[in-house]
């Protein structure tokens, strides 16, 4: 196979510019969208290093982030949450558009600090192929990597930390949340992941019939009934948290 190396720069109001980029097969190809230079950058240098991914473009505002997906129909799409114009919420703006428009893309929205109302409103219609992580979480190559793969197979990813203010939010507030134990708090937060239950073992060192009698006495304490599937599970915890 006949590889080919571009790059294109695009022009989108007075700051947007897309450096397209390609010139191997991979299984999922993404789009980076980042303001910040650095950061970008950093990005970039992930998914390239990473085998399976292919970056088709790289983007620093809204606007050219929307052609490039427009131009590109990406597997997944990387997203800081504000960018040019209004530095404000630029990331969840382009994901809920994108899920409209583009039902079977993976969107991975990036965010410097814990903005849970910014995370449920991404997730208020479905978890599926969506994720929300903070950007140190890019430092951890492994859960970076695992996120993309996660919303690219039609998961979900969402940050401990995001999760952990969400419950303690909750538990300020007096709810269901304070039924649950420390224990069963954890394997929330490994849930709100995407992690099935064999990762869920892994990650916590417990065995997988521990997980599932966790999950079961989690749903039964905060009434959400018998849900199986584990991301639908996600959007069920999201969507009781921001009751």
């Amino acid at each position: 196979m006949t590889c080919r190396d571009r790059r294109i720069e695009v022009r989108t109001g007075t700051v947007g510019d897309v450096r397209e980029l390609s010139g191997k097969e991979a299984e999922i190809r993404i789009v980076v969208a980042d303001d910040n230079v650095f950061i970008r950058q950093g990005l970039v240098a992930v998914i390239e290093a990473a085998e399976g991914f292919t970056l088709v473009a790289e983007c620093d505002d809204l606007a050219s982030l929307e052609a490039a997906v427009g131009t590109h129909r990406p597997d997944v799409v990387v997203t800081d949450i504000r960018m040019p114009p209004s530095h404000t919420d630029e990331g969840i703006v382009a994901a809920l558009k994108f899920r409209e428009l583009y039902p079977e893309m993976g969107i991975v929205v990036l965010s410097q600090f814990s903005e849970p109302e910014y995370v449920l409103e991404l997730f208020a219609n479905g978890s599926d192929r969506l994720g929300y992580l903070l950007k140190n979480r890019v430092g951890d190559v492994g859960d970076f990597r695992r996120a993309i793969h996660s919303v690219a197979d039609g998961g979900s990813a969402v940050d401990p930390a995001i999760v952990d203010v969400l419950v303690t939010s909750r538990r300020q507030q007096g709810s269901a949340i304070e039924r649950l134990t420390p224990r069963e708090g954890e394997v929330l937060s490994e849930i709100a992941q995407g992690k099935n239950n064999a990762a869920i073992a892994e990650a916590l060192v417990i065995s997988e019939k521990a997980v599932a009698k966790h999950i079961n006495s989690i749903f039964s304490k905060l009434d959400l009934g018998g849900e199986t599937d584990i991301h639908r599970r996600v959007k069920a915890v999201l969507l009781w948290l921001s009751v």
